[in-house]
């Protein structure tokens, strides 16, 4: 009997120590989400001519149409990063509400595009604008001019003024490219 009764308290300890263990040993839940971008809008009005608006739409990297540009002049370039839900695609706000956690930058090729940051830009705490608002100043495009467009999620390092303050496509150093996309700009 008293056997028993040892088995039977050491039982009951063993219960007790094993469901009164810590958790916080445990692997913590990723409790942020990030939400996969699976559009980009890019929406280009003509300064000189505001019913001159172009939209391309980018879905998968695939883009729907190309751009327009005249030479000599300049374009005001609105962003829309959007994620899809359910059938459908919707903007996010998580670029803006974690602006010190991205940065885009732009490289023009066969096209001689000056990029500006506008000053309604999007300003990180660190004085960068993150570009999702610019101007583009087309000086020349070739017939294969194209604009190459990345946002990067985690920068360790951001230059706004890369190559210059006069034209800033602007240069990373570090974190993940969230999004990599090219659209024809002729």
């Amino acid at each position: 009997m008293k056997k028993l009764l040892n088995i039977t308290l050491a039982l009951l300890a063993a219960f007790f120590i094993l469901s009164c263990r810590n958790d916080d040993d445990a692997v913590p839940e990723d409790v942020h989400e990030h939400d996969e971008i699976g559009k980009v809008v890019l929406t280009l009005t003509n300064k000189a001519n505001a019913s001159d608006v172009q939209t391309v739409n980018v879905i998968s990297g695939e883009a729907d149409g190309h751009l327009h540009l005249h030479s000599g002049d300049t374009y005001t370039a609105v962003l829309d990063f959007q994620i899809k839900h359910d059938d459908h695609y919707h903007s996010s706000d998580e670029i803006e509400e974690e602006k010190d956690h991205h940065f885009i930058t732009f490289g023009p090729a066969n096209a001689d595009i000056v990029v500006m940051r506008a000053a309604d830009d999007i300003v990180r705490t660190d004085g960068q604008k993150l570009g999702m608002k610019t101007e583009w100043n087309v000086n020349s495009t070739q017939e294969t001019g194209k604009m190459n467009i990345k946002l990067i999620h985690g920068p360790s390092t951001v230059n706004q003024n890369y190559p210059s303050a006069t034209n800033q496509l602007g240069q990373t150093t570090g974190g993940e490219t969230d999004v990599d996309i090219t659209v024809d700009a002729h």
